[in-house]
């Protein structure tokens, strides 16, 4: 029997096991097509594979900062009685800085959160690793013999402004709860008709579960052939379990109640 095993994207380790896509046109490892509602694109885009550099100086300082009769490091000189700017409770889905600062309440219990990986490291890495600390892991990679032949991106419905705006366009899906997203399934072209990528896309369907969702969807695009989408085809998704929620011949809604 061969040997398989699921691995979570979450290094540069990880990251380098993404598969190439069936299509050498498009690449799961430069895809910012669900992310980004307006421009996103599948294609292939080598540059952005290139690790983002680290910032090499500090953001310059706004605000109180500014006034020059604040003392010169307001960090070493705190107000006790200021009220914090910022909420305190961390989203993954915020701004960078959002949750930087720090709980400042000393009854109340201090809890430390992994960062997701932001600098040096390539654009598509930082978009799975946004979940870090809350959610977990947008992505899985399943090896067969140490061979990578499938890839899912999945996550909350949130992290996904396409799949919300392709959403919007049917009343009749249910609003509350709202479910989790798998964006992108597939295997290698050498891998294909082999039941890789159900198995990987079943064990997505039991981790979100176990997460805490009650809903899964997928969004298959019928308008272009199999090898230029990434929400594969309505008869895949209904052998594991999932129903045709939107019944339309171009974007049809596969959804899984888990």
């Amino acid at each position: 029997m061969p040997d398989r095993r699921i691995v979570d994207i979450g290094d540069g380790a990880s990251f380098a096991l993404i598969p190439p896509c069936a299509d050498p046109r498009f690449d799961h490892r430069t895809c910012d097509y669900w992310e980004d509602a307006e421009r996103g694109s599948k294609l292939s885009r080598p540059q952005l594979l290139a690790a983002k550099p680290a910032a090499s100086e500090p953001a310059p300082k706004i605000g109180l900062h500014d006034n020059p009769f604040a003392p010169a490091d307001l960090d070493a000189d705190p107000n006790p009685f200021a009220v914090a700017a910022r909420a305190s409770i961390p989203s993954e889905f915020a701004d960078d800085d959002l949750f930087a600062v720090p709980m400042d309440n000393p009854f109340a219990p201090q809890t430390q959160r992994e960062r997701p990986l932001r600098e040096g490291v390539p654009r598509k890495l930082a978009l799975l690793d946004r979940g870090r600390g809350v959610f977990g892991s947008y992505g899985k990679v399943l090896l067969v013999d140490e061979a990578a032949v499938a890839y899912c991106q999945f996550g909350p419905l949130s992290a996904y402004p396409r799949a919300q705006r392709l959403r919007d366009l049917y009343s009749q899906l249910p609003a509350a709860p709202l479910p989790a997203v798998i964006t992108c399934i597939a295997s290698t072209a050498e891998a294909r008709d082999q039941g890789f990528a159900r198995d990987l896309a079943d064990e997505v369907c039991r981790d979100l579960a176990a997460r805490g969702f009650a809903a899964v969807e997928a969004y298959p695009d019928l308008t272009r052939p199999e090898n230029e989408t990434s929400g594969a085809r309505p008869q895949f998704w209904q052998k594991l379990g999932f129903t045709i929620a939107v019944d339309d011949e171009r974007f049809p809604v596969m959804r899984r109640e888990l």
